[in-house]
C-alpha cells in the first residue's frame, strides 16, 4: 500500500476553506474543506472486491495486511493522502436545499496507477464533516453492504457505476431511526472505500452558481474539462459546449442501462448525479421484480413517486437543466446549453431503441417493434409478471411452436397466468414471427438475448438476507453474492436460488420491498 501514488489535484488546483477540522458550517469560495476520518474503536475486513483492488494496483497481500483496515477504516493515513469533504449544493426531490456537502463521505485523495489512470479514494461512514449537518457522519453495516455489493454488481452488468474497494467494520454502534418512527435502535457501524475517477456532482456546480460566485464556479468548471474530459479540446466556449454535451450524452447512456436491467435508484436528487455519467450514491435503490413503471423503492418518496422506474429519463432531464441553468453564465448564449439537453433525448431515445431490440432478440428496432414492445410491457405490468425473469425466459422460447408456458417461471399470481395465458399466446405469435424475420439462427438469438438480460440481479431481499447473516456475525453471505454477480449474464449451476424471483415472506418485509433513506 506503501507504494500508491497520490496525485491530489482536487486538492491543489481548487481553493480550499481557510478554516479545516469537522465544526460544521457555511463553507463559501472553497471546494472543499480538509478534515481527517475520526478513528473507530475495531476496525475489521469484511469484504473486498479484488477487481477493484487490481484498478488501484493492490495485491491480496496488501489487502490482507494488518494495516489495510486500519486505513480504509480511517484509523490511518497513507504517506500522500489529503483528506477532505468537498462542499455541494442540489435540488432534493424537487426543491433547491442549499449548502449539503460530503456529510459522512471524506476523500482520502487521488492515485494514479501504472496504467496512468486516475482513481479517488472515498470514505463513507467515516465520521462527521463540516457538511455533516445535524447527523454524525457515520454509516450502519446494512446500508454497508448494500452500497458494497450493488456497486460491483452493476459495474459486471455493465452499468457505469462507481466501484466499492472494501467494507470494514468499526466495532461501534451507531444510533438511526430506520422506519422514521420515533424508534431509534443501536446498530453496527462499518465503512465502504467508494472508489471512482471523480466524485464531482451536478450540486459542486449548483452551490456555486446559487451563491453567483461565478469565479470559483469557473475554475471548478475548467478543471473539471481538464482533469476529468481531457480528450475536449478547443477555445473556452467550445470546450465547455462539448464537455456539457459529453455530460448529457453520458447521463442518457446510464439511464438506458437502469431501464434495461430494471433498476430504479430511488433518490435521483442533483447531488446524487455524477459529471462522469456513473450511478453514484447506492441508498434505497431496488430492481423491479413484478413489472411496475410507477415504484419506487424509497419510501419517502412513496406519496409522490418523483423517482418511480418509469420517470427515471425525465427526472434526468429535469436534473441536466438545473445544471445547465448553473452553468449559464459561463456561456455567451443559452442556445449550446439547450443543444445539449436535446442531445440527451436524442442519445437516450437512441441507446433505448438499441438495448430494448437487443432484450428482444432484434437485429434493430423498427418502427412497428414499438406496439409489440409495449405490448409486452403492458402485460407483465397487468399480470404481475418478474422482469428479469420473463426476459432471460424469452430467449428459450421455440419461434417455430411458442407455448406462454415457457414463461410460467416469472409469474408471481398463478391465476393471474391462467386468466392472461390467450393474450400471452397471441403476443408470442406476433413476436415469434419478428424475431424469425430476421432470419438469426436460434443459438445466436439466445446468446444475443442472455449477453444483455441478465440471469442474476441484486434483489433487496437477497442483499437484505446477508445483511440478516451478517449482523449474526456470518458475513459468508456478502461474499457469495459478491461472487455471484461477478457472471449476472451466465447460469451458475447450484446457484439457482439467486435468480428467482422474489419469495412471498419477502413481498413486504423492510428492507426486502421498500427502504428509507436512513443510513
Amino acid at each position: 500500500m506503501n507504494s500508491l501514488v497520490f496525485d491530489n489535484t482536487f486538492v491543489s488546483d481548487l481553493p480550499a476553506d481557510p478554516d479545516s477540522g469537522p465544526r460544521r458550517r457555511q463553507v463559501h469560495g472553497a471546494c472543499y474543506s480538509r478534515v481527517e476520518p475520526t478513528k473507530v474503536a475495531a476496525p475489521r475486513l469484511i469484504a473486498w472486491s479484488p477487481e477493484c483492488a487490481a484498478l488501484l494496483d493492490l495485491t491480496d497481500a496488501d489487502v490482507r495486511s494488518p494495516g489495510f483496515a486500519e486505513v480504509f477504516g480511517g484509523n490511518r493515513t497513507l504517506p500522500g493522502m489529503q483528506p477532505y469533504a468537498a462542499v455541494y449544493g442540489g435540488h432534493q426531490f424537487g426543491q433547491w436545499a442549499g449548502q449539503l456537502g460530503d456529510g459522512r463521505a471524506i476523500t482520502l485523495g487521488e492515485i494514479v496507477n501504472r496504467k496512468g489512470e486516475r482513481w479517488e479514494l472515498q470514505l463513507k461512514g467515516a465520521g462527521p464533516t463540516p457538511y455533516s449537518r445535524t447527523a454524525d457522519g457515520r454509516a450502519v453495516l446494512r446500508s454497508s453492504i448494500r452500497e458494497f455489493l450493488c456497486s460491483e454488481a452493476m459495474h459486471h452488468l455493465g452499468v457505469p457505476t462507481t466501484r466499492a474497494l472494501c467494507l470494514v467494520g468499526t466495532g461501534e454502534e451507531v444510533i438511526r431511526d430506520m422506519f422514521y418512527d420515533g424508534r431509534p435502535r443501536a446498530e453496527q457501524g462499518a465503512i465502504v472505500c467508494r472508489v471512482a475517477p471523480s466524485f464531482i456532482r451536478f450540486g459542486n456546480f449548483e452551490i456555486f452558481a446559487s451563491r453567483e460566485d461565478f469565479a470559483t464556479l469557473e475554475r471548478l468548471v475548467d478543471f473539471t474539462i481538464r482533469r476529468d474530459f481531457p480528450e475536449i479540446e478547443g477555445d473556452e466556449v467550445e470546450r465547455r459546449t462539448r464537455w456539457f454535451h459529453t455530460v448529457c450524452e453520458r447521463t442518457a447512456t446510464m439511464i438506458a442501462h437502469w431501464l434495461r436491467v430494471g433498476f430504479v435508484h430511488g433518490v435521483m436528487n442533483t447531488d446524487n448525479m455524477s459529471i462522469l455519467g456513473l450511478t453514484v450514491d447506492y441508498g434505497p435503490y431496488g430492481w423491479l421484480e413484478d413489472f411496475d413503471p410507477g415504484w419506487t423503492p424509497n419510501t419517502t418518496d412513496a406519496a409522490g413517486r418523483r423517482y418511480r422506474f418509469g420517470q427515471q429519463a425525465q427526472i434526468a432531464h429535469w436534473n441536466l437543466a438545473q445544471l445547465a441553468n448553473a452553468l449559464a453564465p459561463l456561456f455567451p448564449s443559452t442556445e449550446p446549453l439547450e443543444t445539449g439537453l436535446d442531445r440527451y433525448a436524442a442519445v437516450f431515445e437512441a441507446e433505448q431503441q438499441r438495448m430494448t431490440a437487443a432484450k428482444f432478440g432484434f437485429d434493430a428496432w423498427r418502427d412497428g417493434d414499438v406496439e409489440i414492445g409495449s405490448d409486452f410491457y403492458l402485460l407483465l405490468r397487468e399480470t404481475e409478471v418478474d422482469m428479469t425473469l420473463a426476459f432471460r425466459l424469452l430467449a428459450d422460447v421455440d419461434l417455430d411452436r411458442p407455448d406462454p408456458d415457457v414463461l410460467a417461471p416469472a409469474f408471481y399470481d398463478d391465476a393471474r397466468r391462467a386468466a392472461t395465458r390467450p393474450q400471452f399466446a397471441a403476443w408470442l405469435e406476433r413476436y415469434a414471427q419478428r424475431a424469425q424475420s430476421d432470419g438469426k439462427p436460434v443459438a445466436e438469438r439466445r446468446a444475443r438475448m442472455n449477453a444483455v438480460n441478465p440471469r442474476y440481479v441484486l434483489r433487496n431481499y437477497l442483499a437484505q438476507e446477508a445483511i440478516d447473516l451478517a449482523e449474526q456475525g456470518d458475513v459468508s453471505r456478502i461474499d457469495e453474492l459478491l461472487d455471484v454477480m461477478r457472471r449476472p449474464y451466465e447460469d451458475q449451476p447450484g446457484r439457482e436460488r439467486f435468480a428467482a424471483k422474489r419469495p412471498d415472506w419477502a413481498r413486504t418485509r423492510a428492507g426486502c420491498s421498500m427502504l428509507s433513506c436512513s443510513s
